[in-house]
Formats: structure tokens, C-alpha cells, sequence
């Protein structure tokens, strides 16, 4: 059968759709008394709640597709500003990589052809060179051009190696994160309030400069040249 795999992938996510409507899986994450939990499991056994916590993660963000933001709020509120960040960083990566792998096996085929019929997708995403790939990298994971977790997905049919994917999604994906895993501990924590939160609009601050300044300088920009070719 045609784009079979396709199938598969769209029977499987509108089957976890349904099942979260009905268990209410997602809510779970959100459960005051599952975060008072780990925060229990956190003072007794530090190694095993970073071990749940990634789990969580991991299965939240590629099963249930739900925000990354919440789980770097989590990560802030549980391990605090260092290891939450590099908790929900190695987390919020690893499940990039296996949507990537979904997203390669399951819809490069099918997806592929038709992303090539778009001249700026088939420039940025499909160039022979491979010059592109770090900066179109660096571009979507600071500027919000659409969800992370579709991004994933999205990766896995283009031609970018899977090390290169996964080594500069973990490095691009590092500000954002640490943002809101500072931010977030800074609120738990009324000691050192005005340093996190500080630091937390600092990078904030940065990002959001950052991210603008890629967008209107090579991505408009880039627009107005094809549109002149």
C-alpha cells in the first residue's frame, strides 16, 4: 500500500491522542501531588528521581507532544538551576533524537517529495552542500517559527546527519532551556531570588535579541532575495 508507513504514524498518533483524552495522561505531569513526589524522591535518592524525571521527560515530549517548557519548569523546581538545566537538556535531546528517528523512519518518504516541491524548504532543507544545515539549526531552535516537538519530527525527513542533529539541537536547545530552569528556581528559591531571576531575564534577553536579529537578517531577508530571483 502507498505511503504505508505514513499510516502507521497517523493511526499511532491519533490512537495516543484518544488514549490521553481517556486516561488523562498528561495531567499526571501536572499533578501537584506527583511533583511533591519527586521532590520526596529528590531528598532520598537524588540518582533515581533524575532518572524518573528523564523518563517523564523523554516520553512526554516525544509520546505526548506536550511543551518542553514544561518540563524545564519541573527540572528548575526539582534539582534547581544547574542540574535542572542539564537534566531537562539531556532529556529534552534524547527525545528530540527518537522524533527524529520516528519522523526518518516513518515519513521521509512519503513527506519528503512533497516538502521538495516548496523552492524555500527544498534551499534550506535539502541543500547538496550541507552548509545549511548547522545555521537552519541554530535558526528554528532560537527563533519560535513552529513547535519544538514538531521540529522533530519534521528533521527526520530532511538530510541532515543524525550526529550533527542531535549534537547542535543539545547545544541550540541550551539557552531556552536554562532560561526557564534558572528562572523557575529562582521563584523556589528565596535565598538566591534576584540572582536566578536575573540571570533568567539576562538570557532571556539574549535569546530573544538574538533570535530577531537571525530572523530579519538572513530569513527575510533571504525571502526578498528568491522573490526578486
Amino acid at each position: 500500500m502507498k505511503n504505508k508507513k505514513l499510516w502507521i504514524f497517523l493511526a499511532g498518533a491519533a490512537l495516543i491522542l484518544i488514549l490521553n483524552q481517556s486516561f488523562g495522561w498528561s495531567s499526571y505531569i501536572e499533578n501537584e501531588d506527583n511533583l511533591k513526589f519527586l521532590e520526596k524522591v529528590v531528598e532520598d535518592n537524588l540518582v533515581l528521581a533524575v532518572s524518573i524525571y528523564i523518563g517523564i521527560t523523554i516520553v512526554g515530549c516525544v509520546v505526548l507532544a506536550l511543551p518542553g517548557v514544561t518540563f524545564a519548569i519541573v527540572a528548575g523546581l526539582l534539582f534547581g538551576p544547574v542540574i535542572g538545566t542539564l537534566c531537562c537538556s539531556a532529556a529534552t535531546t534524547v527525545g528530540a533524537m527518537l522524533a527524529f528517528a520516528v519522523g526518518r523512519f516513518f515519513l521521509r518518504d512519503s513527506i519528503k517529495p512533497m516538502v521538495m516541491k516548496n523552492k524555500y524548504l527544498k534551499k534550506w532543507l535539502f541543500d547538496e552542500t550541507g552548509t545549511n544545515e548547522i545555521f537552519v539549526l541554530m535558526i528554528t531552535r532560537l527563533v519560535p517559527l513552529f513547535p519544538y516537538n514538531l521540529q522533530n519530527f519534521a528533521y527526520g525527513i530532511t538530510a541532515i546527519r543524525f550526529s550533527t542533529y542531535s549534537v547542535y539541537s543539545f547545544i541550540f536547545m541550551l539557552p531556552g532551556t536554562a532560561m526557564y530552569t534558572v528562572g523557575t528556581a529562582g521563584f523556589a528559591d528565596k535565598e538566591n531570588r534576584i540572582l536566578y531571576i536575573g540571570t533568567a531575564l539576562f538570557m532571556a534577553a539574549v535569546v530573544v535579541g538574538l533570535g530577531t536579529f537571525l530572523k530579519k537578517r538572513y530569513i527575510k531577508e533571504e525571502c526578498r532575495k528568491d522573490d526578486r530571483a
